[in-house]
């Protein structure tokens, strides 16, 4: 082969890498977006049943038919279940009274849980016998579907990649990239409690709260960017975004929720920074903080070994390549 056909031999091979990678990236993507959406259904969803035994008995083993559907906790009486909703224990209760069944829900939780609880115990009751709902911790008036709130995650991880890979594309290394990650996260965490609560009303919690939430989402995932592609340079970015763009948004559970996803894939989308994130901002929205540990806990440490990684990781790749730059010696005499 020429020298002057070895460019355009190269070339062609781009042409087609590019031609076979982007359909496979297209598959994948609707792939791991679509399935779990298609798949939508109860699997050990954490309900509450309360009253007297016998009575109970009864409503338990009526939800017992949907094989593997719900997780059922016992509670002595209304304000105990009431209770545990408030914790986020449970997503709703069934209550059993002298005056009939009553149903408990939080579409703050999810709403598409509120709305599954009311269809499986109308389909219970009798026929005629209308079921009264009462809603313990309501979606917010101005977002009761929950849209906004499920929306925001996707802007989130992307505005904490931009934040990762600005800080790495900049040549920021050390204790500059650090400070430059929290820094940034922390001023993306006030703009988006200024939007999602002050503005749009999503968000009806402790204003500062939601911010740090907001904050510490940005970080775990800018972090986690920065970190990976210190370590591992380019292939880094490609591996945070599958990590925090795809699969953490398609396993978030935020627009149903995690135990509505294919078994496994709630589960796995709360390790996740958005799953944690969408968890955290539900419980400090709503819930009064309830809850909220677990997924705090999360996002801090995916925030913690990016820093650590893009802190240390650097300094550990100047010391390898220090011998390859070192001057040769001068030979003597």
């Amino acid at each position: 082969m020429s020298a002057a056909t070895a460019p355009s031999a190269a070339a062609g091979r781009r042409t087609l890498a590019v031609l076979v990678l982007i359909p496979v990236v297209a598959a994948l993507a609707l792939a791991v977006f679509a399935w779990p959406a298609a798949r939508i259904a109860p699997r050990d969803l954490p309900i509450g049943v309360a009253g007297p035994a016998a009575a109970a008995d009864a409503v338990e083993k009526q939800l017992g038919r949907h094989e593997g559907a719900f997780e059922i906790h016992r509670y002595e009486d209304a304000e105990a279940a009431r209770a545990a909703i408030e914790d986020r224990d449970v997503y709703g209760a069934v209550v059993v009274g002298p005056r009939g069944t009553e149903l408990l829900t939080a579409s703050a939780g999810s709403p598409v849980v509120a709305g599954l609880l009311r269809e499986a115990v109308a389909a219970q009751a009798p026929a005629g016998t209308p079921v009264p709902v009462t809603d313990v911790v309501a979606a917010p008036a101005d977002d009761p579907r929950g849209a906004v709130l499920g929306a925001s995650l996707l802007p989130l991880a992307l505005v904490g990649a931009a934040t990762g890979v600005a800080t790495v594309l900049l040549g920021l290394r050390g204790a500059g990239a650090v400070a430059a990650l929290v820094g940034a996260s922390a001023l993306a965490g006030l703009v988006g409690a200024a939007l999602a609560d002050s503005w749009l009303g999503a968000l009806t919690g402790d204003w500062w709260a939601e911010a740090g939430v907001l904050g510490l989402t940005v970080l775990a995932i800018g972090s986690a960017f920065a970190g990976l592609a210190t370590l591992l340079g380019k292939p880094g970015f490609g591996l945070g975004a599958a990590l925090t763009i795809l699969l953490g948004n398609a396993f978030s559970g935020m627009s149903s929720a995690p135990e509505l996803l294919p078994t496994g894939v709630g589960a796995l989308g709360q390790w996740l920074p958005p799953g944690a994130a969408g968890s955290a901002l539900r419980s400090v929205s709503a819930f009064d903080g309830a809850a909220a540990g677990g997924p705090l806990l999360v996002l801090s440490l995916w925030a913690a070994a990016g820093l650590a990684a893009t802190a240390f990781g650097a300094r550990r790749r100047r010391a390898e390549a220090a011998p390859a730059t070192e001057p040769a010696p001068v030979p003597v005499g």
